[in-house]
C-alpha cells in the first residue's frame, strides 16, 4: 500500500475500508458521501429493515484521542440534519440508526476498525 500523504487521502482510504467492512458484515451500502447542502453523510446503508447512517473517522494513531471521540455534538447535529433530508427523499424506512466506524492506521496499514452501533441518538426539541 502506498504511503497516505494527506488527511484527505487518509479519509478516503478509511471510507473505502469502512464500506468494505460493512459489506463484509451483511450491510448493503446505498450511498457514499451523500450530500445535503453543506452537510455530508459518509455512508448510508441498510441492515435488515434498518437504515444506518455511518460517520467514518480515520486517524494515524489513537494515542491522544480515539477517532470516534471527534464526532462531537456539532457534527452529530449536522449528521442528523442530513439524515432527516435523506429520509424525506427516501421514506421507505421506519427505523434509523447512527453509527461510527473508527479506523486507525499504522504505517499505511489498517491497525484497527471499530464499529460503534447506536453511537448517538437524535435529540428531540433541539
Amino acid at each position: 500500500m502506498k504511503k497516505l500523504s494527506s488527511h484527505i487521502e487518509l479519509g478516503k482510504e478509511g471510507e473505502k475500508n469502512a464500506k468494505q467492512f460493512l459489506e463484509n458484515n451483511g450491510y448493503t451500502v446505498l450511498e457514499t458521501n451523500w450530500r445535503f447542502r453543506h452537510k455530508e453523510i459518509d455512508i448510508v446503508c441498510k441492515y435488515e429493515n434498518l437504515l444506518v447512517f455511518v460517520e467514518v473517522k480515520t486517524r494515524t494513531n489513537d494515542f491522544f484521542q480515539k477517532p470516534y471521540d471527534a464526532v462531537e455534538i456539532k457534527k452529530q447535529k449536522l449528521l442528523i440534519d442530513a439524515a432527516e433530508a435523506f429520509v424525506l427523499e427516501y421514506d421507505n424506512f421506519s427505523e434509523i440508526r447512527f453509527d461510527i466506524i473508527s479506523i486507525v492506521y499504522n504505517n499505511s496499514q489498517v491497525q484497527s476498525i471499530e464499529h460503534i452501533k447506536e453511537a448517538f441518538l437524535p435529540q428531540i426539541n433541539d
